[in-house]
């Protein structure tokens, strides 16, 4: 009887998995920052409020043939906007990548010396980013310590001074930040 139970409760775990499975969506950024529907959660996106967030990528994937995953979240953060209808003015999100991270912005040429994978896996990410508005920027120390020329940065990725600067500056003047 037990053994039997206990295979019921197995069948029906399996048999739900797919569904919760299918649930999952990316209703803007397609195919990246997957999400996962939540209802009756309390606190949802404010569609009276103006989104103006930077997030800091500094963390290198584990795998460099996959986007970066700190990239990722920022399309997961458009995606659970998306999800509720509310949608992020173009420039009100921007992505400041540095440290470890700073090789995610090459070109495909760069990125495979620095990682050896074929292609750089994120501009297609990063493109999407930026048709959705958002601001995706590198740390000119970054790239100097990295040893990344200017010329090596991909063409839609905004140059900065410094991610610290980037960072308090758009702090200062209310934008909110995402950590990593």
């Amino acid at each position: 009887m037990k053994a039997l139970l206990t295979a019921t409760l197995l069948a029906t775990a399996f048999a739900a998995a797919p569904a919760f499975a299918q649930q999952r969506n990316t209703p803007l950024i397609e195919p990246y920052g997957t999400t996962s529907p939540t209802d009756g959660a309390a606190e949802r996106p404010d569609k009276t409020l103006r989104y103006r967030v930077v997030f800091n990528v500094t963390k290198a994937g584990a795998d460099a043939s996959k986007p970066n995953p700190s990239l990722e979240k920022v399309a997961r953060f458009l995606n659970l906007l998306a999800a509720d209808g509310v949608r992020a003015q173009p420039g009100d999100v921007v992505a400041i990548i540095y440290g470890p991270a700073t090789s995610i912005v090459a070109t495909d040429a760069v990125y495979a010396v620095k990682t050896k994978a074929e292609t750089n896996p994120n501009l297609p990410l990063i493109a999407k980013l930026r048709a959705a508005g958002v601001t995706v920027a590198v740390c000119s120390q970054a790239l100097h310590g990295n040893n990344i020329a200017t010329k090596d940065v991909a063409p839609n990725v905004r140059v900065d001074v410094s991610a610290m600067t980037t960072m308090a500056t758009l702090q200062l003047r209310g934008w909110a930040l995402i950590p990593e």
